[in-house]
């Protein structure tokens, strides 16, 4: 089946427009201070169905009508999705997490495990947002709240630390190195719960589990050993920066499809492949750069502005679970990474920094729960707090960091 001119002139023009209302809303977050990710969720939401979709309704069904056209704009939207996970996995430094020692392991094990638990009984006392006749999936609720309660969002915290001047200290350390541990073992429990979902596949979700454990031990193994031996050759015999490039991504997408066919989520894959080859010395620091410019300024605005595409914001907010997402979230990262840090031997203003830096989630937390909207995990209402609540961390976590940490606070330790 062919796109007709019309359908290829109607997605054109949806990139195109998605593209240029995304930077325009994403330059204005910068101007107040704020991440771009802020302003490509508001651009989405104005020409979505929550504002343009109420006041012009056939002027936004004839700009985004259904069909093969918006087929083809949802692939673009998980290509994007995939990428996403794939430069968040490039954050995260294997050496780095390796170096933080203990002070590592109690922040990112208490930074994890309260707010998961804190999370894993929202669909019990708010029964009404999360009805499940099958068990087992009430079970894959719970997990995934839980989840979406303990994750982090590695871009956001990077360049929170960056503009508080604190990226290298040694509180800036403890800070990414326990968020790059949560994030991991965090995908690693949501592999689980797309699993326990019934996601498609030729494979039962036990037997899923098992090849998605002997897949990540053996891609952060053999497969980083692999990667770090051939870099150098790559590099050298071909054309720079085209060939690792090309080579990266065709990678990423190979281990993605891999996930998706053994019915765990491609962004899993994408994310364990970046987190191989960032960990590689031979993957340069201008490398690196020219990915992240690449997906962040052309593939990113194209899946935050389809977030304001998918739901009507107005009509699916409810104050209850918002409130209650909030007050979850906050509390458990807060009370869970500064517990940790303060145990890990550090005072307790720097233990509270700690803790509201990794409460920042992000476009990782909007990731989480697309995909579980995609999955009936979790219905519009809920998708629509998560959003606001990663949007609320994000944007708090660094000026609340810097009410806490006087400049004298932050030197090295």
């Amino acid at each position: 089946m062919r796109l007709s001119h019309h359908e290829i002139t109607a997605l054109l023009l949806q990139l195109g427009f998605m593209l240029l209302v995304g930077r325009i809303f994403a330059e204005l977050a910068r101007k107040i201070k704020q991440p771009a990710v802020v302003g490509e969720i508001v651009a989405g939401i104005l020409i979505g169905p929550t504002l343009f979709g109420q006041l012009f309704p056939e002027g936004f069904h004839w700009f985004f009508p259904a069909g093969p056209s918006s087929l083809v704009l949802e692939g673009f939207v998980q290509v994007a999705v995939v990428m996403l996970l794939f430069i968040a996995g490039l954050e995260v430094d294997l050496h780095l997490v390796w170096q933080q020692g203990k002070q590592a392991v109690f922040t990112s094990i208490f930074g994890l495990t309260i707010p998961f638990a804190l999370g894993f009984f929202i669909p019990t006392l708010l029964p009404a947002y999360f009805s499940a006749s099958d068990q087992n999936i009430h079970l894959a609720q719970s997990l995934f709240m839980g989840t979406s309660m303990a994750i982090t969002a590695l871009p956001v915290i990077a360049r929170i630390l960056m503009d508080l001047q604190l990226f290298r200290t040694k509180l800036g350390m403890l800070i990414i190195s326990s968020a790059m541990i949560t994030d991991l073992i965090a995908w690693l429990v949501f592999s689980v719960v797309l699993g326990m979902a019934g996601r498609q596949s030729d494979l039962n979700w036990s037997n899923t589990l098992m090849v998605t454990g002997v897949f990540t031990f053996l891609i952060l193994t053999i497969g980083r050993g692999l990667v770090n031996k051939s870099l150098p050759w790559v590099n050298k015999r071909m054309a720079w920066p085209g060939g690792v490039l090309a080579l990266s991504l065709a990678l990423c997408f190979l281990s993605a499809s891999f996930t998706e066919f053994i019915g765990i989520h491609a962004i899993f894959g994408a994310f364990l492949f970046g987190v191989v080859l960032g960990d590689s010395e031979h993957f340069s620091e201008r490398a690196k750069e020219i990915v992240h410019q690449f997906i962040n300024n052309i593939f990113a605005p194209l899946f935050f502005v389809a977030i304001g595409l998918k739901v009507n914001f107005f009509q699916n907010f409810d104050f209850t679970i918002t409130a209650a997402i909030l007050l979850i979230a906050f509390a458990g990262k807060i009370l869970g990474a500064g517990l940790g840090a303060r145990l890990g031997g550090f005072g307790w203003r720097d233990s509270a920094a700690t803790g509201f830096g990794m409460n920042a989630r992000g476009a990782v937390e909007i990731v989480l729960g697309l995909v579980a909207l995609e999955y009936n995990l979790i219905n519009e209402t809920v998708f629509v707090a998560l959003v606001i609540m990663a949007l609320v961390t994000s944007m708090a976590s660094g000026p609340i960091m810097k009410y806490i940490l006087k400049p004298e606070d932050g030197r090295d330790q």
